[in-house]
């Protein structure tokens, strides 16, 4: 693939710094009577060149998000707001809003400068296609300026789509599963690519996806969304390391959940004590990630029998069964461990109190 030549990026639209670019209040929409609701009370800004990932399940209302954001669907109730006007009746040609599909959605019968040229309807017509070559160039693919979509790659086409996108100057771009269609190498590449050209550009983004490693490295906050309601919103790092609910744990990798009783920063555990986040008296439930327990020799009949192993080359994940409850281990794979050996788990960071 080749490389982003970002010093060549068409300026965006300035947009003063450290305002919100969009906020949502409250958006809710059910599709049809008695039926639950599809998105349920949704809020959450983003600042102007910030990329937001919008992460959970098929059916969780993450699309149907987007589409209200976009303008293809109206919300029963709630509010929507561009640099803080509210845009919420306005139709989606009014709201300066572009959009990258799943399908590319490329023209076939135009070469892709053509299709570039024609999302610029603010450029005058004699200026066009030396903008669409400035756009292509910035995605790499000037050179294949006379060249029809169906001579492309898939991730060619991809980069085409998101240049014609980008020639519109949106306010925002929104992308729909927009690297599902590319194979694994393919699409961690592209993702990357993606992001530095949004970076370069300066462009605000929602990317909607249900894979958790893209929303992790793709964005700078990542919402996690389930059965119409959105959980949480953080920066990966955060979400990750310190989720609100069981389900945002557990849909952002593999997680030990652990019911206790905390007093101030520890919890006693089926596990033992373990160190958490809140300085808290009662009931509680931590998840402690994988990657933060050791393993260490047990003494026959005590400690945790492995069950499983994983071997994945940088890594190995292990799964162990200790009086009844299971707990998952991920160690470096430079030392290896035996399925039916016994070992003790030692918590080596602070696990993070649930809300539920």
């Amino acid at each position: 693939m080749n490389t982003l030549n970002v010093t060549k990026a068409p300026k965006s639209p300035s947009v003063a710094p450290n305002t919100h670019l969009i906020a949502a209040e409250g958006l809710t929409k059910r599709y049809r009577p008695g039926d639950p609701l599809a998105v349920d009370s949704v809020n959450f800004s983003l600042e102007s060149g910030d990329i937001l990932a919008l992460l959970g399940p098929s059916g969780c209302g993450k699309t149907t998000t987007l589409r209200m954001i976009a303008g293809f669907e109206q919300p029963d109730d709630g509010q929507l707001f561009l640099h803080g006007k509210n845009v919420t009746a306005l139709p989606p040609q009014q709201r300066r809003i572009g959009i990258v599909f799943q399908d590319y959605a490329l023209f076939p019968h135009m070469t892709l400068g053509q299709n570039v040229a024609f999302a610029m309807r603010h450029v005058p017509k004699a200026k066009r296609a030396a903008k669409a070559r400035e756009w292509l160039d910035l995605v790499g693919l000037a050179d294949l300026i006379k060249r029809m979509p169906d001579e492309l790659s898939g991730g060619q086409q991809q980069r085409v789509a998101l240049a014609r996108t980008l020639a519109a100057e949106p306010e925002l771009v929104l992308l729909d599963e927009p690297f599902s269609n590319l194979d694994a190498a393919l699409r961690e590449s592209t993702r990357k690519e993606v992001r530095k050209l949004f970076k370069a550009s300066g462009t605000t983004a929602i990317l909607v996806t249900h894979d958790q490693g893209e929303a992790l490295s793709f964005a700078d906050q990542v919402g996690v969304m389930h059965a119409g309601k959105l959980l949480q919103v953080d920066r990966p790092e955060r979400i990750y390391q310190r989720p609100a609910t069981a389900f945002v744990a557990e849909f952002l990798g593999h997680t030990n959940l652990l019911d206790g009783n905390a007093e101030g920063e520890i919890a006693q555990t089926a596990l033992g004590p373990v160190g958490i986040d809140s300085d808290i008296k009662g009931p509680v439930r931590v998840s402690l990630r994988p990657e933060h327990l050791a393993m260490s020799p047990a003494q026959e009949g005590k400690g945790a029998t492995i069950i499983e192993r994983e071997f994945r080359g940088h890594d190995c994940f292990y799964l162990l069964e200790q009086k009844g409850q299971l707990y998952s281990v991920i160690t470096p794979s430079h030392i290896l461990w035996k399925v039916g050996e016994q070992v003790d788990l030692e918590p080596q960071r602070r696990g993070s109190v649930l809300r539920d």
